[in-house]
């Protein structure tokens, strides 16, 4: 490679350039300093068939920026032959693949093309001979890299001008690449229907997938030898397999062998736990097999198996324990020492020290706040506390609930109060016996030294856990919160599925799109009808977006479309207004109204005794 200077009208770009094409390339962000400094840089060129010409393989930019500064000294009357001039390292006269090469080192070290682009080139040097590793090498990246660029040429023309021109994202062109060229052509149409729902990002994959997708990776048993259909990621991350029930049938077989195979072991048993249930490690205690321990096979709707060696219940490892002092006592032929206190006497002192604590404990709040808080984490045999379970058979309301911005808010907290309390940030709730093993106690010890304020964010994370849904308590805090729903919510698929009620759905689209769109659409079908709300909301088709729209069913206080009544939100919310109500009754003249200013409730002094009578009455 030699260097010298070139006039510009000798040189033009080759189609071996990366930025080869009929419109001029982008050089805003360089042409100031090509006019003040001019091109500092030498091009890469090589010679053509024209007349001492060259065609420029790298530094096609910094061409177009010269040529622009050489013509506008020349409108200004600056002749000056060097602007005319280029710094050039001219290339021998070789094939395409090296000049392709060096056109995409220079260009790739610089401004970043599009993914497209680099496919385009990619490809170009497959052409030529070049395989993958060598392309990984000379551009020092990954192999994977290499063949995710190239995955894209498995796409449509139009699917990969759009992503080129940004219309679609990363997340929904690594979906597409799952599908087959039909598929593909189906979602397009999708696409260009202004009308049409189309599904992007996770959607679509549950699109592509008919709603479920079992990764390869959670297969048990041999996905080559099964023979079973699977779809590769071209991006090449994830498989998965094609049809479902088929997995589902291996993947049951292969339990069952893991099942029998751990009871041969030595196992007391092995439990398959359906992935309608849930193994909680805190409901157990760990056993070897020599103590009766069990395997739990814990299943997943993805696919997915955890098992869990050598539990058994807390209530049968505290009898095994109890039969092993037994056992021991027996083998070793000493009476058991005799107590130094009787069972009557240990009553005594329990319940007078008891006494004595929760007197002394009316006078630290404080402590009894952490106090409670550890019951309600940790439970007791006089406590029983249960996180409420979402529960739902419809898949569709499961993963609304799940992508809500309010479910992800939660979470955040959740996750937070998990590592104050320093409980591992895999357990799905801070309520239900997630201690350790001093239980209650532990977690105690641990609020113990949290100053109010954390004390309180952990109160409030168990307290969201239990409150039951569809209960008149939570129409009872929202309604004193004022919860605004149109902040952490808004209409999606799964809500405009479960419409039902053409009625309702009429009076809807009175309430988004006016009487008068309602009264004109009356006849129209369901479909039709949703169709509307749905463009009123995302202001699409032509129509006015309506902001922050929320059903009345959804709202703080809720309300009915019709008077047919069955809305179990609004009868809800008539329990907690009936409850308020009579909470802010006036009190009766006989009787002090202990929410007025100054009014405090005194408790009898103890050592008095016509106020320790009083206190007993």
């Amino acid at each position: 490679m030699k260097l010298d200077f070139i006039p510009l009208d000798k040189l033009v770009v080759s189609k071996a350039n990366m930025r080869y094409g009929k419109k001029a390339p982008d050089v805003s962000d360089i042409l100031p300093t090509v006019r003040s400094r001019g091109v500092i840089q030498p091009v890469i060129v090589r010679p053509n068939c024209a007349p001492d010409g060259y065609e420029i393989v790298a530094g096609s930019r910094r061409f177009h920026a010269a040529r622009i500064v050489a013509d506008e000294r020349r409108a200004g009357g600056d002749a000056d032959p060097d602007a005319a001039m280029l710094p050039c390292a001219i290339l021998d006269d070789g094939d395409d693949a090296d000049a392709i090469e060096a056109s995409m080192i220079e260009n790739m070290a610089r401004l970043d093309p599009d993914e497209v682009t680099q496919w385009e080139n990619f490809t170009r040097l497959v052409r030529e001979g070049r395989k993958v590793e060598d392309i990984a090498a000379t551009f020092g990246l990954p192999d994977l890299t290499i063949r995710r660029v190239l995955a894209l040429g498995n796409l449509l023309p139009r699917i990969r001008d759009l992503y080129r021109k940004e219309q679609i994202d990363r997340a929904t062109v690594r979906h597409l690449t799952l599908a087959s060229k039909s598929q593909q052509k189906a979602w397009l149409a999708l696409a260009e229907d202004e009308d049409s729902y189309v599904p992007t990002g996770h959607q679509l994959k549950a699109w592509l997938f008919g709603g479920q997708s079992i990764p390869v990776k959670h297969a048990l048993f041999d996905v080559e030898a099964s023979g079973l259909a699977t779809i590769a990621d071209l991006f090449g991350d994830d498989r998965y397999f094609a049809d479902a029930d088929a997995f589902w049938t291996a993947q049951n077989e292969a339990i069952e062998a893991r099942r029998a195979a751990y009871v041969e072991q030595g196992w007391a048993d092995a439990i398959i736990v359906p992935p309608s249930d849930h193994f909680s490690t805190w409901e157990y205690e760990k056993a070897g097999k020599r103590k009766g321990g069990r395997v739990y096979i814990d299943l997943r709707a993805s696919g997915e198996v955890t098992i869990h060696e050598g539990y058994v219940s807390r209530k049968e490892a505290a009898r095994l324990a109890k039969a092993e002092s037994s056992e021991n006592g027996g083998v070793t032929g000493h009476k058991p020492a005799r107590p130094e206190v009787t069972s009557t006497m240990q009553t005594y002192v329990d319940l007078h020290r008891h006494a004595a604590v929760r007197a002394a404990l009316t006078g630290h709040p404080a402590i009894a706040l952490r106090l409670m808080v550890a019951h309600a984490i940790g439970g007791s045999h006089l406590w029983t506390v249960k996180a409420e379970p979402q529960s739902t058979r419809n898949d569709e309301v499961r993963d609304s609930l799940d992508n809500s911005k309010a479910e992800a808010d939660f979470d955040e907290r959740r996750r937070a109060v998990l590592a104050v309390l320093g409980f591992s940030a895999e357990e799905p709730t801070v309520t239900g016996g997630n201690g350790d093993d001093y239980g209650i106690v532990g977690i105690f010890q641990r609020l113990l030294d949290l100053p109010d304020t954390v004390v309180m964010d952990v109160l409030v994370i168990v307290m969201g856990e239990t409150l039951a849904s569809g209960s008149a308590a939570v129409e009872a805090v929202g309604m004193e919160i004022g919860v605004d729903m149109a902040r952490c919510w808004q209409a999606d698929d799964a809500f405009f599925e479960l419409i039902r009620d053409r009625e309702v759905l009429i009076r809807i689209v009175a309430e988004v799109a006016g009487e008068t769109v309602a009264s004109a659409n009356a006849g129209e079908k369901t479909k039709t009808l949703k169709r509307i709300v749905r463009d009123h909301l995302d202001g699409t088709g032509g129509r006015d977006r309506r902001e922050n729209w929320v059903p009345r069913w959804m709202t703080f206080p809720p309300a009915a479309y019709t008077a047919r009544g069955g809305v179990g939100t609004v009868a809800a919310h008539a329990k907690a207004q009936a409850a308020r109500e009579i909470e802010r009754r006036s009190p009766s003249d006989d009787e002090p109204d202990p929410s007025a200013p100054g009014a405090a409730m005194t408790l009898p002094d103890p050592d008095d005794e016509s106020g320790a009578d009083r206190l007993a009455a």
